[in-house]
């Protein structure tokens, strides 16, 4: 196989000759020198000006390659990474999985996960104690999950218990009302009263 480059410039214009012998001449979108393929823009099969055809050819199985036109466009840089942004993205994701899998394991009714879950979304310091959810290591969220059942080792004037109580009293009234919207409702018809037909005489 004649012509074929190590790498072809974004924006060069190619003709390649496949084992069929069909030629495919094209604007060069991308390179991937391991696998050796190359992606052509061509023009559409119905000549309309405003589409394309995209074409994958297989460098390893064309007979020739030649370069028609080089391409003088050089790509700008890659934007760098933020990669402190991207590992604390991977943390966060972690540990969302873990708090899942916390709350599956935890022995409890869906409702206590899903309360669980839901306090998770604005406080990270959760974990659970048997049954019992636990929030700042001191604010103690016991069954049934009502907000009476948020308990505190200290001040139950302290800001972070009154908090959870908001949290928990929001999220048993969301529950409700998504359970009172899902109910289906039932029409009954009312009963028609029978009316008797008399034969006429003949």
């Amino acid at each position: 196989m004649a012509g074929v480059n190590e790498c072809f410039s974004i924006g060069s214009v190619v003709m390649c000759t496949n084992c069929f012998d069909e030629e495919i001449e094209g604007e060069v979108l991308g390179f991937e020198p391991t696998t050796k393929m190359l992606i052509l823009k061509c023009p559409s099969n119905n000549n309309n000006p405003m589409l394309s055809n995209i074409n994958i050819v297989n460098l390893a199985f064309a007979k020739d390659v030649q370069v028609k036109k080089e391409s003088s466009f050089n790509p700008p840089p890659l934007p760098s990474l933020n990669l402190n942004r991207l590992n604390n993205r991977i943390k966060t994701q972690i540990q969302d999985k873990k708090r899942q899998i916390s709350a599956l394991s935890a022995n409890v009714s869906p409702e206590a996960q899903k309360l669980y879950l839901t306090i998770t979304k604005t406080i990270p310091e959760v974990t659970w104690q048997g049954q019992n959810i636990v929030v700042y290591d001191h604010v103690i969220i016991s069954p049934p999950y009502k907000a009476d059942n948020v308990k505190g080792t200290g001040n139950q004037e302290d800001k972070a218990i009154l908090y959870i109580k908001n949290i928990v009293e929001k999220f048993v009234k969301d529950t409700a009302s998504q359970q009172v919207s899902s109910t289906p409702t039932t029409h009954r018809s009312k009963p028609t009263a029978a009316t008797a037909v008399t034969p006429q005489p003949q």
